[in-house]
């Protein structure tokens, strides 16, 4: 599993980018814990992936939007599960950190390069 932190102001965004298994069944969920009402997580646009065969593993991405007025923390857990087996443990992991620093909202908030945790 891999961890990774953040600082990041008000309007700013974080990409995510973690490896998918849908042929196989698995999606990737997310969690937030702490201070949860400073971040805002949704999926990203998918990469093209021209060429890449049938069943072939595919780059996902998800977009984290630190909130106004910021001032606070939070944990966002991602966990690649396969839905019909709640009770199997996820098959990868990838958490991130987020500091939200208090102040102005930063106009476009521009993206961050992100990184996730392939496996």
């Amino acid at each position: 599993m891999e961890v990774r932190r953040v600082v990041l102001r008000p309007g700013e965004t974080y990409a995510v980018r973690l490896t998918g298994r849908g042929a196989r069944g698995y999606v990737w969920t997310w969690r937030v814990t702490g201070d949860a009402d400073v971040v805002s997580v949704a999926p990203g646009p998918r990469p093209a992936s021209p060429g890449a065969a049938p069943g072939a593993a595919v780059e996902l991405s998800y977009v984290v939007r630190a909130r106004p007025p910021g001032g606070g923390r939070a944990r966002i857990r991602f966990a690649q599960v396969r839905p019909p087996y709640p009770d199997e443990a996820p098959y990868d992991e990838y958490v991130l950190d987020v500091e939200v620093t208090p102040g102005e909202v930063t106009p476009g908030g521009g993206v961050t390069p992100g990184s996730g945790g392939a496996g």
